[in-house]
């Protein structure tokens, strides 16, 4: 082999991973995803002002960690404000394109409706993937409710389960990413080739003792009381995993959990939407899943109908 056809292969191999490497970023995004921090007390967040685009999604995250456009703390006279606090379920993550957000349909759909107290909405998204009531107590704690004149909890079944915030997969699991890579090319390997190493001290917290469901309902208590205290309505939402629906539904120990939630929001006399019947009412409930637990775009339309119709009487009261 000649070095002229050495040097030949040399480059095509180079053209190529150039261009591999310009399509990942320009169509898929990689080399590009968005960054956490670890928190003491909220576990991680979003890194603030980030804008990416994945699998075509836009994907913005403003000054104060959420998915939504930059807003200031304190809203204008006579603006409608929503705080919605969840995990994956509210943020939407890289399938969910920013305008397609349960928060932002919301927001398109009471602009377009009259509310005579009001001249402009705003929906905000404060979530993270995999927070649990906890994670979101200690966002409300730090950041407050923004002045919204109603904060909506969105929980999934599984959330009832969530173990105490840690900042432990930053930086460590793939999912969490604490800087980006230089390359997007290296983002798939680590994301789809490399093999993920275990985290002993990760799998030990989630094995959490005690009564994590009990845990759980006291932060969500305590959220509620926040609201409360800075004079803004309170509304508790929880979408099911897709293997709830149909036969033979829930298992047991998500019976006992749910039956525990349904029981605490009416001593607390908690508004709460709970989207398991409602699904199931549905004609085909796995057409509003992009998997077994995160809602696509119809599911989302599902949601914010349902949390729509619930929020109109709360503002009544605010």
């Amino acid at each position: 082999m000649t070095n002229d056809y050495r040097l030949l292969i040399i480059l095509l191999i180079t053209v190529g991973l150039i261009a591999v490497e310009i399509g990942l970023r320009a169509f898929f995004g990689f080399g590009h995803p968005l960054i956490y921090l670890g928190d003491e007390e909220i576990g991680y967040l979003l890194a603030p002002n980030q804008r990416t685009r994945r699998f075509g999604n836009r994907i913005e995250i403003n000054e104060y960690s959420m998915r939504s456009g930059s807003i200031a703390k304190t809203p204008a006279p006579a603006t409608l404000r929503v705080l919605f606090l969840g995990d994956s379920i509210v943020n939407g993550g890289w399938w969910t394109d920013q305008n397609n957000t349960i928060s932002s349909l919301m927001m398109a759909s009471l602009s377009s409706s009259t509310h005579d107290n009001y001249q402009q909405v705003e929906v905000l998204n404060a979530s993270a993937n995999s927070w649990g009531p906890r994670n979101e107590l200690a966002y409300l704690q730090r950041f407050g409710n923004f002045h919204a004149q109603v904060v909506v909890l969105v929980i999934n079944t599984d959330d009832l389960f969530a173990t105490a915030p840690t900042s432990l997969p930053v930086g460590r699991d793939r999912n969490y990413p604490d800087k980006k890579p230089p390359l997007a090319l290296i983002e798939v390997w680590q994301r789809y080739v490399k093999k993920p190493q275990p985290n002993p001290e990760l799998a030990a917290l989630q094995k959490e003792a005690g009564d994590r469901v009990g845990i759980n309902l006291n932060a969500i208590s305590k959220i509620a009381e926040l609201t409360r205290q800075n004079h803004s309505q309170f509304l508790l939402v929880m979408t099911p995993l897709l293997r709830e629906l149909g036969e033979p539904g829930p298992r047991d120990y998500e019976i006992t959990a749910r039956q525990r939630l349904k029981d605490f929001t009416q001593s607390q006399q908690i508004t709460y939407i709970d989207f398991l019947p409602i699904f199931n009412a549905t004609d085909d409930f796995k057409a509003l899943y992009q998997d077994h637990i995160h809602l696509n775009l119809q599911g989302n339309q599902v949601v914010r109908r349902e949390i729509e119709r619930s929020l109109l009487p709360l503002l009544e009261k605010s």
